[in-house]
């Protein structure tokens, strides 16, 4: 239990931050599990058209903080290499 007022201030900013992550880290994880689903598919010109959304909604995620820079552009990085061996 928080004894000070700046003690007090942090666990209830600490809470909203909390969730904040829980809220990207989510938007992240739904991003690559969509890019996936289309990658099974095989589906070349839909994995194309949302790879720009994909890339966006990754990039916001490392902005925000729950997840790091250098892993949102390994993904993007893995995947971009994923969807030009589709068609060979």
């Amino acid at each position: 239990m928080p004894n000070t007022k700046s003690a007090i201030r942090k666990v209830k900013k600490v809470r909203k931050q909390t969730l904040l992550n829980k809220y990207w880290k989510r938007r992240y994880k739904l991003a690559i599990k969509k890019m996936e689903g289309i990658l099974q598919k095989k589906d070349a010109k839909e994995a194309k058209k949302y790879f720009s959304k994909f890339q966006s909604e990754l990039l916001k995620s490392a902005k925000k903080g729950p997840i790091k820079k250098q892993n949102v552009s390994r993904k993007i990085s893995r995947i971009s290499k994923r969807i030009k061996n589709i068609n060979s």
